[in-house]
């Protein structure tokens, strides 16, 4: 196997909809972790489910990379669950969010998924999509229950099955890869998942430019789509160590 390294950049626009942003984007190049939690709605529990979430989540995995697995993941978020779930029980609202992670241990990569913030792949032009939305959409689509652009199918997508401050404390979904020199990744929120395209997001991540390069198109084109939402987008390349 080849060994790889990460170049990788974030940003995050707040767009038109909200006068405050509720995302919350954590990245450390090396070793790589990158963490797009997206809060629930506009208030005080959004923006502390956020932080707290991320924060405790990032705090709370080994030093190690190499010690770095399935189950340290699992306790991650378990304690995330519980932290926030705190919050919650202080504000006495609607305390929640999305988590997912890119978290780099040895030579492979984890990714971590709770909610519908997304994780994708470029590898041989061909996009991927590496995460599951945790939703009634999600749910809906795949079960054929309603058509995917019904107005059944648009108010599903704010029902979320799973995420961070859910009162059963859910599991996230925890995969492993084998990155390939040539690979793209993304981690996004749902700002960018459901305002960009799918062909605009594979060009974007096939051209020729930096991370923060594409990091900006991506955002300007949420923008430019109405910036209905917060969006948040991490790029990470994969090239030769």
């Amino acid at each position: 196997m080849t060994e790889c390294a990460f170049r990788a950049a974030g940003a995050s626009v707040t767009g038109r909809r909200y006068s405050d942003n509720f995302d919350v984007l954590h990245l450390r190049e090396s070793p790589l972790l990158a963490v797009v939690a997206d809060g629930m709605g506009d208030g005080e529990g959004s923006r502390v489910a956020g932080r707290t979430g991320t924060g405790v989540f990032v705090d709370r995995l080994p030093a190690a990379g190499d010690a770095i697995d399935a189950a340290a993941l699992r306790a991650a978020v378990a304690r995330a669950q519980a932290a926030v779930g705190e919050a919650g029980r202080r504000i006495g609202g609607l305390t929640g969010c999305t988590l997912t992670a890119l978290v780099a241990a040895g030579e492979a990569l984890w990714i971590v998924q709770l909610g519908d913030s997304r994780a994708y792949r470029l590898r041989d032009g061909l996009l991927e999509l590496l995460t599951t939305d945790h939703t009634m959409a999600w749910l809906g689509a795949v079960n054929g229950w309603y058509a995917f652009d019904s107005p059944e199918a648009h108010a599903a997508r704010y029902q979320l099955t799973r995420y961070l401050g859910h009162p059963a404390h859910p599991e996230p979904d925890v995969l492993n890869l084998a990155p390939r020199p040539g690979d793209v990744l993304l981690l996004c929120s749902d700002g960018v998942a459901e305002q960009v395209p799918y062909e605009r997001i594979r060009e974007v991540l096939a051209a020729s430019a930096s991370p923060a390069g594409q990091v900006g198109r991506l955002l300007a084109d949420a923008e430019a789509a109405g910036g209905h939402d917060n969006a948040t987008a991490v790029v990470v390349q994969v090239v030769p160590a």
